[in-house]
């Protein structure tokens, strides 16, 4: 039968535009729909929070032809120290352990999202359709209908396949009766960019106190970007704090490593939340990004996850052509190939909460031997490194360095 679009992805932030992107020049036609548009001020996206990319989101992207115009503005992390604030372990790593340039690089979220727009907006099979909102999704054997609502009219399209990527809260996922496991950690990160008295040497810190972790991560222009979690009950007081106050806030719990700091912009808060779907696959439907499973900012896991699903999910769809998209198999074969990460993932997140957020005198130092531990040893080090960088287990062929295929021109 013939339909308006063999994939439709909803949401069009940095996951479901990544889709979009893989599946560019492909022979499948794709919709990207997104509610809100990129230049808006309620674009929640493409703002300026600082993002971390592991070696594996930088191979991604560079195997879709978009690093070339990101890595000018993205800063390499060429070390990573990791502390327990007030005792005695920590951890040391360094790219030149692996023979590798960086261990990941550093990226403002409207920059990477210039680049995949602009991939978006060239791609000759894909429409990105702005503002759309999905009102209802209609399940049926061969397709699903979705009805749409913008500011001017009522409309419909069908598709083979429905990729769900609009966020934690994710109203379609909910609305198609697919439940969650929810855990909340009832901590709030603070993020903002701050300017330290030093320059940061391309050094990323992890600093793991009693309310919560604190990193700093290098920014061009020896900027930082800042992310804080505070106990939620006392994230209101926290942003209330003046901009003098709130630096010194921060300095009692991070220390003086990169001096004092001396400036900090504009502060944006995300409650911190543990979420994952019971099931990624309902029918013609996928769920994909934070709509599938969001993680505690533990090691900066989320997004480069939700990318490695990205490379995972446009493998399997354009190894399988124009076959049907939405085939149930196909979706399967997916989810089984991303089970292990996204679990594995998911623990080492969820770990280092509990680990870390507890007092106990045993605990206390059995973990900070444990730290000490592995800045010691170079084989434990390596494989902590390793599930850092998104290289541990079984990965899709973009993570490996392969080019999903030939595009064009590029961008």
């Amino acid at each position: 039968m013939q339909t308006d679009y063999d994939v439709a992805i909803v949401g069009g932030g940095m996951v479901g535009a990544s889709l979009a992107c893989a599946l560019a020049g492909s022979p499948l036609r794709v919709a990207l729909l997104e509610a809100v548009p990129p230049q808006s001020d309620q674009q929640p996206s493409y703002d300026d929070r600082g993002l971390s990319l592991s070696l594996a989101s930088q191979r991604i992207l560079a195997g879709l032809s978009l690093w070339p115009s990101l890595a000018p503005a993205a800063n390499p992390i060429e070390h990573i120290h990791v502390s327990d604030r007030g005792r005695f372990g920590f951890v040391r790593l360094h790219a030149a352990d692996l023979g590798l340039p960086a261990l990941g690089h550093v990226v403002l979220a409207r920059e990477l999202g210039r680049a995949l727009l602009q991939c978006v907006n060239e791609a000759p099979n894909v429409d990105f359709l702005c503002p759309a909102r999905v009102a209802a999704a209609q399940p049926g054997a061969e397709d699903v209908r979705l009805q749409l609502h913008d500011d001017h009219s009522n409309a419909g399209l069908n598709c083979r396949l429905l990729v769900v990527a609009d966020g934690t809260r994710s109203p379609l996922r909910e609305s198609l009766g697919i439940a969650v496991t929810s855990k909340d950690y009832h901590q709030v990160a603070i993020v903002a960019t701050v300017t330290p008295q030093r320059p940061h040497g391309n050094w990323a810190f992890e600093r793991f106190t009693d309310t919560g972790p604190l990193a700093l991560l290098p920014l061009q222009d020896d900027h930082c970007v800042l992310v804080h979690a505070v106990p939620a009950g006392e994230a209101r007081a926290c942003m209330e704090l003046n901009d003098t106050e709130f630096l010194r806030h921060t300095e009692e719990r991070f220390g003086r490593r990169l001096g004092r700091l001396l400036k900090v912009g504009t502060r944006k808060s995300y409650p911190l939340l543990k979420t994952e779907a019971r099931t990624q696959v309902q029918g013609r439907t996928l769920l994909l990004g934070n709509a599938a499973h969001t993680l505690h900012p533990n090691g900066a896991q989320g997004f480069n996850l939700g990318l490695r699903d990205v490379a995972g999910l446009a493998e399997h769809l354009t190894a399988a052509g124009m076959t049907d998209p939405g085939a149930q198999h196909l979706l399967q074969d997916y989810v089984a190939s991303r089970r292990a990460d996204q679990r594995r993932t998911g623990r080492f997140t969820d770990g280092l909460a509990k680990l870390f957020y507890n007092n106990h005198p045993a605990k206390v130092l059995l973990r900070d031997a444990g730290m000490l531990l592995t800045d010691l040893l170079p084989g434990l080090k390596k494989e902590i490194m390793h599930l850092g960088l998104g290289i541990s287990g079984h990965q899709p062929g973009l993570v490996l360095g392969d080019v999903l295929r030939e595009r064009p021109g590029g961008l």
